[in-house]
């Protein structure tokens, strides 16, 4: 009995130390700590993310409103279609270095067609001395304009110039009453660097001739009958001299243009 007194004694006075040491000891570096349940004021990650995105979803920024120079506002639907090239009809903006807009969508009115597919006037036709006979590029002027009009039709450029060594050369489009009629590539030799401008501008002449053929203006110049019945009745190919040189050779002209002048003598 009194052994187990005094062994009882002594654990009540080893006790307390030990409990003493154990509440000074640190937690360990890999301990778990709880955490903390979220409060109702601060929301969850996975509803941040969700309120986040419907947030992005509702809040698109509408087409902004266009202001006219009379003052007056578009709406935000006629805001959008005016982004839209060649929207209903309207084709302001095209870009006709690569657009084939209008291209065999509809023919034009008999009255232009009849302008365009009269027979070619044999006075206006020209001869070159090689034989080649054409007509000046200003009568296709001419045709266009009676047919629709001045600034109804215009040449486009659907490339770059490329400046050859010789020679000059383009791609333009003919466009008529809005819409893509043809395309060709026009070209000019030129002898020196200087004549460059000249040559471009007569390369745009050049590709306005080719472009027209497709709306059959002066169509016969490509007909090889009317060719040789047109040198038959109205040219004739004469002998000349080439006075420096004292050279002789065949030249063609019209029988109502003349004798050659210098430096030939026929």
């Amino acid at each position: 009995m009194s052994l187990g007194l005094q062994q009882l004694s002594a654990a009540t006075r080893v006790f307390p130390r030990l409990l003493s040491r154990f509440s000074t000891l640190r937690p360990s570096r890999g301990a778990w700590v709880p955490r903390a349940a979220p409060t109702s004021s601060s929301p969850a990650p996975s509803a941040i993310r969700s309120n986040t995105t419907v947030a992005q979803e509702t809040e698109t920024p509408a087409p902004a409103e266009k202001t006219l120079n009379n003052g007056n506002q578009l709406s935000a639907e006629d805001t959008a279609a005016s982004f839209l090239p060649e929207a209903n009809g309207n084709n302001h903006g095209t870009d006709w270095s690569k657009s084939y807009h209008g291209l065999s969508s509809q023919a034009f009115s008999k009255e232009i067609a009849e302008i365009l597919l009269a027979p070619i006037d044999p006075l206006d036709v020209e001869m070159k001395p090689d034989g080649l006979i054409y007509l000046p590029e200003i009568k296709y002027r001419r045709v266009l304009n009676k047919a629709f009009g001045p600034g109804g039709w215009g040449l486009a450029p659907r490339s770059e110039t490329n400046v050859g060594p010789k020679i000059v050369s383009r791609e333009y489009a003919l466009v008529c009453q809005g819409r893509l009629v043809a395309i060709a590539r026009g070209e000019q030799e030129y002898f020196d660097p200087s004549g460059i401008p000249t040559a471009t501008e007569a390369c745009k002449s050049n590709a306005l001739m080719r472009c027209c053929k497709d709306l059959g203006i002066a169509s016969e110049l490509w007909d090889p009958r009317f060719i040789r019945e047109f040198k038959a009745q109205h040219c004739v190919e004469v002998f000349v001299e080439h006075l420096p040189t004292k050279k002789k050779r065949k030249l063609w002209r019209r029988k109502d243009q003349g004798k050659f002048g210098y430096p030939y003598q026929e």
